[in-house]
């Protein structure tokens, strides 16, 4: 081997690359930053075209820079729900970063420096820092790699295949590895062919490698000029300096192949995802973009109705699969795979732009990019959107599907049923108005109308607490509970209608905006302090979505049954609350007593979407059962990961041939799968939707025998001895 070692700390950066080479690497270099450079201008140039969206998305910009450097760099989104995922991601992004970083810094220090400090500070201490940092980076990079290959093609995880993976993705994982791989190898034949330099050894990698060829007595040049034995093998260019320079070249135009590749491909993800998180709505999902009203608008009838943030979600799209996994609609064997509808539509899209043919983009069956069925199955759970590490908001684009499947006229006649009942009677049972406060007949004391007197709580009742027979015993119990507490509470009686969170999520806006405007007009003749809620669904819409509504524009409408013009509660001086966060502010400033010793269950709860992944309360339903004393055992899916009961988005009014229902699976995983297993003896809800597909699910599913279904308030209520005020205890049994 090469018996004169480097000794100056440092490196020569083209050690054994000719003139010729370096002038031939600098044309390729810069023709791949052109074809880089234009790749990427035709993306956002592509974005530009999308429809204007109806949020600020590039607002305080350096804040939502900052904010969404800390949700990349910290991987804080791939450690959810999957440790290894979260592992192997963080290894290959802070791997490939420091890499790049690292290539940066020889650049600055071999040009900038020159031109504008004429300082080498490539040498010394900074050199070994350096090269430790690569080669440890470097490993983790590889080594994350490697786990993604062993997921992928041993372990084969599901979520990872599906129809849209193709080639790309296995050209995509190659290349970063044999990126990896070389640069170890380019780096272990340099520091051999050097004679090992003493100060080489920080770069642990790339020194062990060369210490394997020293062990197998790879030639080199020098070496084969002093020792005969090596000369057959010289001929045939097998020694290190040969070996170094394919591997330079090789790593080289890799590495050029993969930059020019970038925004055509699936490494676009890395420009793309980054600016999605930066462009995110903070409220994404709770609250939907506003309804035009320009009655000549279109939602989704071309690609280029979709918003360039819609397309940017597409784009942000890698094909992880996170969606996928935890959509209940896709467990239930429903024909939905949230990845699988931005994908299609990012496929259309690119097929459009290469000269394809245009096709409708949903319709009920036939040649539509997506089909009807599909967004039917949609629940509006929002698990998608939380699971997502890039931020897609599934939900944006899926509204503008099924507002599309409305205009069309596609929704299924279960779903007209209901717009036809709200229409005409306000609700969606198709009961009379009049019959709407006939629930609180049984109570002992009178409810108070909130037209005509001042009161406290204005509470929105709901539908199914209004007309359900099982779900008036929870709105009873609420009652009672609201009267021990000694709290003026009111209600609208017949001047309450449907909320419209769910049809508005099915697509049906302007019966959505009728019901809004309804409501404000109808709360501004009255006189409360909050508005309190039974119904998450409903505590979403008024919290989040009313004070959207641009009432102005729908004034004058005559279609439209209201005169409001303003924009309601802009500024939120009206508190609007879920019953529960409202009863225990009642228990914590002392007005109802709870002392924790009262009942003696085991129980499980459920985390209704609307209040715990749309909303962020998870423990003020936790607080009011543990103050019951009841013993509360989680189950495995829990609070931002709660498994949908199947109601949201229209499933509650829907027929759906699918095995197991998500209700029944839900009342599986708490008998089943929680520490206490088949003794739980009651299951927990706070939602009246949930109320009701849960108790179809224990019929349907077996378990009738098995577990109770209970609302929040009846074990409040059974803890403060008020059943007879709600006369619900009785009528339960």
């Amino acid at each position: 081997m090469n018996i004169v070692a480097q000794a100056e700390v440092t490196r020569e950066t083209y050690w054994g690359i000719s003139s010729t080479e370096y002038a031939l690497f600098y044309l390729l270099a810069t023709i791949t930053i052109a074809v880089l450079l234009y790749g990427v201008y035709q993306r956002f140039a592509r974005y530009a075209e999308g429809d204007d969206d109806p949020f600020a998305r590039i607002d305080d910009l350096p804040d939502r820079v900052t904010s969404a450097a800390k949700i990349v760099l910290s991987n804080e989104k791939n450690f959810n729900r999957d440790l290894y995922g979260g592992l192997m991601h963080s290894f290959i992004l802070w791997g490939f970063l420091t890499l790049f970083i690292a290539t940066s810094i020889i650049a600055f220090n071999q040009y900038g420096t020159d031109l504008l400090l004429n300082i080498d500070f490539w040498r010394g201490d900074f050199y070994r820092g350096y090269q430790f940092m690569v080669d440890a980076m470097g490993l983790l990079f590889v080594v994350g790699i490697g786990m993604a290959m062993y997921r992928r093609y041993w372990v084969r995880n599901e979520r990872l295949w599906d129809r849209h993976t193709s080639n790309e993705d296995d050209v995509f994982i190659w290349t970063l590895f044999g990126l990896g791989v070389g640069g170890f190898l380019l780096e272990g034949f340099r520091i051999y062919a050097t004679g090992m330099p003493e100060h080489e050894i920080v770069s642990f990698v790339g020194y062990g490698l060369a210490m394997a060829f020293d062990a197998i007595g790879l030639p080199t040049i020098e070496g084969t000029a002093t020792d005969p034995t090596y000369t057959a093998v010289s001929v045939l260019g097998a020694n290190a300096e040969t070996l170094h320079w394919l591997t330079w070249w090789s790593h080289s135009l890799l590495a050029f192949f993969f930059i020019a590749w970038i925004p055509y491909a699936k490494p676009f993800h890395m420009i793309s995802s980054f600016a999605n998180v930066v462009t995110r709505d903070e409220k994404a999902g709770q609250r939907l973009p506003n309804v035009p009203s320009d009655l000549d608008a279109t939602n989704a009838e071309s690609i280029d109705d979709f918003t360039w943030k819609e397309i940017l979600d597409q784009d942000a799209c890698t094909k992880c699969g996170r969606c996928s996994s935890v959509c209940p609609a896709k467990a239930s064997d429903r024909p939905l795979d949230p990845r699988n509808v931005i994908l299609d539509l990012k496929k259309y899209r690119e097929s459009l732009d290469a000269g394809g043919d245009e096709q409708p983009i949903i319709a009920d069956g036939g040649t539509s990019v997506i089909n009807a069925e599909t967004m039917e199955s949609c629940m509006a759970c929002m698990a998608c959107m939380d699971a997502c590490p890039v931020e897609i908001e599934h939900l944006q684009s899926f509204t503008r599907l099924n507002r599309q499947l409305t205009d069309q006229g596609d929704v299924s006649s279960s779903m007209q049923d209901v717009f036809q009942n709200v229409m005409q009677n306000g609700n969606t049972f198709g009961d009379s108005p009049r019959n709407r406060g006939d629930w609180a007949d049984e109570l002992e004391f009178d409810v108070a109308d909130a037209r005509e007197e001042e009161v406290d709580y204005l509470w929105y009742v709901g539908d199914f607490p209004s007309y359900d027979e099982r779900n008036k015993k929870v709105a009873r119990s609420l009652a009672a509970i609201l009267e021990e507490a000694d709290v003026s509470f009111g209600i609208l009686f017949d001047d309450e209608k449907y909320d419209g969170n769910d049809i508005r999520r099915v697509g049906e806006e302007f019966l959505y905006v009728e019901l809004a405007g309804h409501h404000v007009e109808t709360w501004e003749d009255c006189e409360f302090d909050k508005i309190v809620c039974t119904d998450p669904h409903s505590y979403n819409t008024f919290e989040n979505e009313y004070p959207e509504v641009d009432f102005e524009e729908f004034s004058d409408d005559p279609m439209m049954p209201f005169d409001y013009e303003d924009q309601w509660n802009a500024d939120g001086e009206i508190e609007v609350l879920h019953w529960t966060q409202a009863v225990e502010e009642l228990v914590s400033a002392g007005h109802l007593e709870l002392s924790g010793t009262e009942l003696d269950y085991t129980v499980t709860y459920h985390d209704p979407c609307h209040l715990g992944r749309y909303n962020d309360e998870y423990e003020a339903p936790r607080e009011l059962i543990e103050a019951t004393g009841c013993t509360l055992d989680e189950m495995p899916r829990n609070r931002d990961n709660s498994f949908c009961c199947g109601g949201g988005g229209g499933g509650l009014w829907m027929d759906f041939e699918e095995e197991p229902k998500p209700s029944e699976e839900r009342i599986r995983e708490a008998l089943e799968d929680t520490d206490a297993g088949a003794g739980v003896e009651k299951f927990v809800v706070a939602c009246p939707m949930c109320m009701t597909m849960y108790e179809d699910g224990r019929k349907t599913g077996g378990y009738e025998d098995e577990i109770e279904i209970v609302d929040v308030a009846e074990l409040i209520v059974e803890a403060i001895g008020a059943e007879e005020k709600a006369k619900v205890a009785a009528a339960a049994d």
